[in-house]
């Protein structure tokens, strides 16, 4: 683009030569040519555009727009931008964010969504010379909230129904108001491979109902070929796309224009559903992907509801066969509790030899740098930088030898712990801060406090290290990008099993809940284990866990854990919640201690 800006003939513009432009736009310029951001610099009073090469995927087929007017080159969406350039032009930086206009860069008239700002180019006086629109297109992902959106509350909808004609009257009413169309129907192909019975549709306005039988061969050579292949047949305009005879079937039916998706199941034309225009409609990538998802989602729910009565016989079958069985399982029960002891006493076994294996790794490994250390000291005529460096290996191996000896002790519950009572509000608050400036940009950390404070007796550090770690094993369970949340709940009670005695002591329940991968049926029952880590080597000890497992169990509390595959893991540590008073016993305990 610098070269093209080069070659351009600027004597006819009211900037005039190159060689004449003051110092301000050719600075600017610089830094939008080299910028990897869609750019573009919009200059005097004309507002004549110059852009980087990142800025042409959003003009697309537009002509040149090197040197012309912004007005001219938006000119279709030009009402809608004016006031904003004009803001920009008084000295005000203006952000937008999936902002929609329509645009014509393509084929024709298309909606877009952009999020920009327009910054105002001063001079060294503070005059407004110009500005600088930054963007970025958000189409796609402003489409796809909305696809989502409309999915999840056509799911709500139909969550209860159970009559398959129920569920076909509400996906095609939502479906034709959602995307303004004149109807919408759904139809199911007949044994003989060419009959078709739409048995559901919505119609929003006065065009002649399809419910009834229909041949598809009456409808046209293409739409059996592709229909039959498995392909959607999308017409903008059935008189200009099809034969007359094709397309005075689609006539007769009140469909000027349509988007038939077809369902494909064990190789055979198993349905259809449409959206049916009019008039002349270009349909759109976004109608056309939700038509085939909707399809899907429809054909599986009537699935679903047909079989609901298969299953209620199902059930009460296998009602009769548990009763059965129960004698079976009794008469069983006694052998697997005998089995059930041996291999508790094998498994104490195999977690004691993982356990000595893994420390006495780990110390080796601290051991063999100490010596290595200590054989290069003993060489005569060592410098000094060389000595202190030596040195200084040998103290930091110590301290990771002793931080491991604390993560042992702490999962042995044999730490030395320093329970105080405090706000526990205040410490997530400030570890939530310090996180989200280590997390980076691509992590959202989001806090939930209670309104007030809830104060719980534990080791200030310990409690910190514990959540870190937690935040830390949430932030790789995403690959660092997602939403990592803390929440604080306060009188909370420990979960119980079915015949476990509640507590009736009140917990203050600190939960750190991610987005990631979640974790597997296979791994859940290892977690806590000493040594245990899916990490690569050399990028976590395995003791992470277990330290925070050791602290809430010598803490008085305790730690759970829920995970769905696909969606994310919450671990909450529960910790004895304490009153304000025994706050102010502490306090009076220092002062009395200090004096």
């Amino acid at each position: 683009m610098a070269d093209r800006i080069l070659g351009h003939d600027w004597a006819c513009t009211s900037l005039g030569p190159l060689e004449n432009w003051p110092d301000t736009l050719k600075t600017t310029l610089a830094l939008c040519l080299g910028s990897h951001f869609p750019q573009a610099v919009l200059w005097g009073p004309d507002l004549l555009t110059f852009h980087n090469d990142a800025f042409l995927p959003i003009l697309g087929r537009k002509p040149v727009a090197l040197g012309v007017p912004f007005a001219e080159v938006w000119q279709e969406a030009w009402d809608d931008i004016r006031c904003m350039a004009d803001r920009a032009f008084k000295g005000e930086a203006v952000y937008i964010q999936d902002f929609p206009l329509v645009i014509d860069r393509n084929s024709g008239p298309e909606r877009a969504y952009f999020t920009f700002c327009y910054s105002p180019i001063r001079d060294l006086q503070g005059n407004v010379l110009g500005m600088l629109d930054t963007v970025t297109e958000t189409t796609a992902t402003v489409l796809a909230n909305q696809r989502l959106a409309f999915l999840d509350e056509l799911g709500r909808a139909v969550a209860q129904a159970v009559d398959p004609q129920e569920i076909m009257a509400t996906t095609t009413r939502l479906l034709a108001n959602h995307l303004g169309l004149s109807g919408c129907t759904y139809a199911v192909m007949q044994s003989d491979d060419d009959t078709f019975t739409v048995c559901g549709e919505a119609l929003t306005d006065a065009s002649p109902s399809l419910i009834g039988e229909h041949r598809l061969r009456d409808f046209g050579k293409q739409a059996n070929e592709r229909l039959r292949s498995g392909l959607a047949l999308t017409l903008d305009d059935c008189r200009q796309e099809l034969p007359d005879s094709e397309a005075a079937v689609f006539a007769a039916l009140g469909i000027a224009a349509t988007c038939c998706v077809p369902l494909i199941k064990g190789g055979r034309l198993t349905a259809l559903m449409a959206l049916n225009s009019t008039s002349a409609h270009a349909w759109t990538e976004y109608e056309r992907a939700l038509l085939g998802d909707v399809t899907e989602r429809s054909w599986a729910h009537i699935q679903h509801a047909q079989s609901t009565g298969e299953t209620q016989a199902a059930l009460l079958a296998l009602e009769a066969l548990n009763t059965s069985l129960e004698q079976h399982v009794r008469t069983r029960t006694t052998q697997l509790l005998h089995t059930e002891a041996e291999l508790r006493q094998a498994q104490k076994l195999e977690a004691i030899g993982q356990l000595t294996g893994g420390v006495a790794h780990d110390f080796n490994n601290i051991l063999t740098i100490i010596h290595a250390s200590l054989h290069f000291l003993q060489r005569p005529g060592l410098d000094d930088d060389r000595r202190m460096r030596y040195l200084r290996t040998m103290v930091e191996t110590v301290e990771r030898g002793s931080k491991l000896t604390g993560q042992l002790l702490a999962f042995a519950r044999r730490q030395a712990l320093n329970p105080q009572v405090f706000d526990a509000a205040a410490r997530l608050a400030a570890m939530a801060d310090l996180f989200d400036t280590a997390a980076g940009a691509s992590i959202d950390v989001e806090l939930d406090l209670p309104a007030s404070p809830c104060h719980v007796r534990a080791d200030v550090s310990q409690l910190e290290t514990a959540v870190i770690n937690l935040m830390l094993n949430a932030r790789d369970a995403m690959a660092a990008v997602g939403v990592v949340r803390i929440r604080l709940e306060a009188h909370q009670h420990l979960p119980v099993g079915r015949d476990e005695v509640p507590d009736p002591c009140a917990y203050a329940a600190i939960s750190v809940t991610d987005t990631g991968v979640g974790i597997s049926t296979e791994l859940f029952e290892r977690i806590f284990d000493p040594f245990f880590t899916t990490k690569p080597a050399g990028q976590g000890t395995g003791l992470g866990l277990s330290q925070v497992f050791g602290f809430a169990k010598q803490s008085g509390g305790d730690i759970k854990v829920s995970s769905v595959q696909g969606q994310g893991t919450t671990f909450t540590l529960y910790l004895p919640q304490q009153s304000p008073a025994a706050l102010l016993e502490q306090e009076q305990m220092c002062s009395l201690q200090k004096g």
